[in-house]
Formats: C-alpha cells, sequence, structure tokens
C-alpha cells in the first residue's frame, strides 16, 4: 500500500531521518506516507551541499557573511524542512515550529 503512513524520526541537526526511534537522535516525530521520503532526503542532501559550499566560501574574507548567497540557499531549503515536518507531525510540534523564525504561513487565498 504506497499510501500507507508510516512514523519516521527527523534529526535537522543530523540533516536524517529514520526509520526506528532508537537509530540515532532526533528532534521531531512525523507521520507519512513513504513517498514523502526522498523529499526530505533531497533537502538534506541540498543542505549538506550549500554547507559544504559556505565552508569554502569562509576561506575567501573579501566576501561578508551576510552578502552570501549561499547563506540565504540554506535557510530557505531550511524552512522548507520545518515546513514539511509541520505538515506531518502532531498538533503540539506544530504550535512550536509556528514559534520558529523559519517558519511563515502561506497567504491565505
Amino acid at each position: 500500500m504506497e499510501n500507507e503512513k508510516v512514523r519516521m524520526y527527523v534529526s535537522i541537526a543530523n540533516q536524517q531521518i529514520y526509520p526506528y526511534k532508537h537509530d540515532s537522535p532526533w528532534e521531531y516525530e512525523v507521520e507519512m506516507s513513504r513517498e514523502f521520503l526522498p523529499v526530505f532526503q533531497r533537502l538534506f542532501r541540498q543542505m549538506d551541499q550549500q554547507e559544504f559550499r559556505n565552508f569554502l566560501r569562509s576561506h575567501l574574507p573579501y566576501v561578508p557573511y551576510h552578502y552570501d548567497r549561499d547563506n540565504d540557499d540554506i535557510d530557505r531549503s531550511t524552512m522548507k524542512v520545518y515546513a514539511l515536518i509541520h505538515e506531518f507531525s502532531d498538533d503540539e510540534t506544530k504550535r512550536f515550529i509556528e514559534k520558529l523564525p523559519y517558519f511563515s504561513r502561506p497567504a491565505s487565498q
């Protein structure tokens, strides 16, 4: 059953999603269909690549940190991960994420 929901455990700090609670430390529990697993994995891979580019850029003192586009890219990716977690988490987690600076509600239509 493709749309069957599974419980997964997300670690933003480790940029991982785990199928089992005791695999590794995690911050958020989500319940989603498996089809969304590649979305999390792709976002975490993007963040890893962006952080590596930031590491390389940090060795260039003539590029001010606050003018670096890669920082904005990491922020956008982080916002997408939090939006996914918000979508598939319980009410308590949703309320917590809604208070984070990375979260913004879409404008009403």
